[in-house]
C-alpha cells in the first residue's frame, strides 16, 4: 500500500464569502457550512466558531476532534461510517494541516466528554489548544439520551466528520505544500537488509468494551466490540479506517484526529529500513469478562509471532477495567519470546496512592506513563466560554461533579473550576505525543 497525504499548511482561519484556501489562509462560508449540518434533521441548532492558541476561550462539553480532510478519487473521508465500504490506506487525500474541527454539545455533555482552555494554565493539558480549531457548537433531538450520563452522540459526532471533509473539499484540486508517502512492502517481500532489523509491531487496543452498539470506536464502520485481533496495514490507521467512539473518560480518548495523526505510527515509519523492520499494526480490542481478555490477548501473541516480532508496543485506549487487557497482553507478547513496551495512562487517585493500574505483573517492567487521570486541575475563569461550562458539573463528565463535600462543585459561581485530569480533551495522548513526564519528590 502507498499513502499519500497532501498537507495545507494553515496560517489563519476566517469566515468569508467563499469557503476556500489561498496563500495559507482558509476562509469559510458560515451559512453553507452551517445549511450543510442543518441537512440532518436530528440536528436542531447549530453555531460555528473559530478559535485559536492564545484565545481566552474554554470549550465544555468537547466530544470529538477531526482533521479536515478530502480523498482525491473521491471515496468518503471516513468509509464504512460516512459513506459506502471501500479500502482506506491507498492512493491520495489531501489534508488542512494545524487545525481540528471539534464538536462541542451546546447543552448536553456526558461521561465521555471534555474541556479544552485555549490559553492559561489549561492549555498544556491538551494539544488541541495548539491548534486553530473551527467548532461546531451543536444540539439535537435525541432526546433520550440527553440526560444519560453515558451518550451514544452520533448526530453530533456525524456531523463533525462530515463537514470536515465538506470544509476540505476546497483543497482537493490545489497544490499542496508538500506531501508525506507511507509505503510499506508486504512483510515477505522486503529485502534481506531490511529483514536483518529488528522486527516490531504496534498492537493498538481501541475502545471496544460496550456490548451495546454505538458507543466504540468504529473500524470501517463496524463497531469493534464485534472485532478479534486482526493485522491491518498502518496506512489503514492514517487514512480513516478507524473514527473515535463515545465512551471512555475523556482525558484517555483517542479521537479521530488522533487516529488520523498517530505520531507512534509516524515515528516507527521513519525508523523503519535504518533501526526496525516495521512489520505493521495488530489492531486488538477491549473486552469486559476475563476469559475475552485473555482470548484476545492469546490473538495477539500470535500474530506477532507468526510475523516474526522481535519487539512490540502495546498502548490502550482508556484505564480501569482495560487495564487487565492490557496487561494479559504484555504478558502473553513476552511469554511468546517478544520484547514488549507499553503506553498507558495511570489512576492514582487525587491523592496518588492507588494502585496505578487494576492489574499489574512482574513480567510488564518497561511501561511508559502518558498521565494521571485522577491528578487534580484548578483554573481561574476565562473569558468566553463555548457549548455550557455547567456541564462539566451537571452531566457526569468523567473528571467533574455538581458537589464534593471538601472541594466543592466544579464549576463555581465566578466561572473557575476544580476538575480531575479525566476531563480534559485528550489529555493523556498515549497516541504518542504527550508531552507530560514524571516529577520526584
Amino acid at each position: 500500500m502507498k499513502l499519500e497525504i497532501g498537507n495545507f499548511h494553515v496560517k489563519d482561519i476566517v469566515f468569508g464569502d467563499k469557503t476556500s484556501f489561498i496563500d495559507g489562509i482558509l476562509t469559510i462560508n458560515k451559512k453553507e457550512a452551517l445549511d450543510f449540518v442543518m441537512q440532518d434533521e436530528r440536528i436542531t441548532e447549530a453555531e460555528l466558531y473559530i478559535v485559536k492558541p492564545g484565545d481566552k476561550v474554554r470549550i465544555c462539553p468537547v466530544k470529538e476532534a477531526i482533521e479536515p480532510r478530502v480523498k482525491l478519487n473521491g471515496d468518503p473521508l471516513f468509509p464504512g461510517f460516512t459513506g459506502e465500504l471501500c479500502p482506506a490506506g491507498n492512493g491520495r487525500c489531501h489534508a488542512l494541516k494545524g487545525t481540528s474541527l471539534l464538536v462541542v454539545g451546546k447543552h448536553w455533555g456526558g461521561f465521555q466528554d471534555g474541556l479544552i482552555d485555549m490559553s492559561g494554565e489549561g492549555a498544556k493539558y491538551t494539544y488541541y489548544s495548539q491548534l486553530k480549531n473551527i467548532v461546531l457548537v451543536a444540539d439535537t433531538n435525541e432526546d433520550f439520551e440527553k440526560r444519560e450520563q453515558q451518550k451514544k452522540n452520533r448526530a453530533l459526532r456525524e456531523a463533525g466528520h462530515k463537514l470536515a471533509e465538506f470544509i476540505a473539499m476546497c483543497v482537493k484540486d490545489l497544490e499542496p505544500d508538500e506531501v508525506e508517502t507511507f509505503e510499506l512492502e508486504p512483510v515477505t517481500k522486503r529485502s534481506e537488509d531490511v529483514q536483518k532489523l529488528p522486527s516490531v509491531v504496534l498492537v493498538l487496543q481501541p475502545q471496544s468494551q460496550m456490548e451495546e452498539m454505538g458507543y466504540n470506536d468504529e473500524l470501517y464502520g463496524w463497531d469493534t466490540n464485534h472485532m478479534v485481533p486482526t493485522f491491518m496495514h498502518p496506512n489503514e490507521i492514517l487514512d480513516g479506517a478507524i473514527v473515535s467512539g463515545s465512551f471512555m473518560p475523556c482525558s484517555s480518548k483517542w479521537s479521530t484526529y488522533d487516529f488520523q495523526n498517530f505520531p507512534t505510527i509516524k515515528k516507527l515509519y521513519s525508523e523503519h529500513g535504518k533501526t526496525i523492520n516495521f512489520l505493521g499494526v495488530i489492531m486488538s480490542n477491549l473486552n469486559v469478562a476475563l476469559e475475552q481478555k485473555n482470548r484476545a490477548a492469546q490473538f495477539v501473541a500470535q500474530i506477532a509471532k507468526s510475523l516474526g516480532a522481535d519487539g512490540a508496543i502495546v498502548a490502550e485506549e482508556g484505564y480501569g477495567n482495560p487495564d487487565a487487557d492490557f496487561i494479559a497482553c504484555l504478558v502473553a507478547l513476552e511469554d511468546a519470546g517478544v520484547k514488549t513496551v507499553g503506553l498507558t495512562n495511570e489512576c492514582t487517585g487525587r491523592d496518588g496512592n492507588s494502585q496505578p493500574l487494576v492489574s499489574l505483573d512482574e513480567k510488564a517492567d518497561a511501561i511508559v506513563s502518558c498521565g494521571n487521570v485522577s491528578e487534580l486541575i484548578e483554573l481561574p475563569p476565562m473569558e468566553t466560554v463555548l457549548g455550557e461550562l455547567q456541564a462539566l458539573a451537571r452531566d457526569g463528565l468523567s473528571g467533574g461533579w455538581a458537589n464534593d463535600e471538601i472541594l466543592g462543585p466544579s464549576v463555581r459561581e465566578d466561572g473557575s473550576i476544580i476538575m480531575e485530569n479525566n476531563a480534559m480533551f485528550c489529555g493523556d495522548q498515549v497516541v504518542g505525543w504527550s508531552i507530560k513526564t514524571m516529577k520526584e519528590f
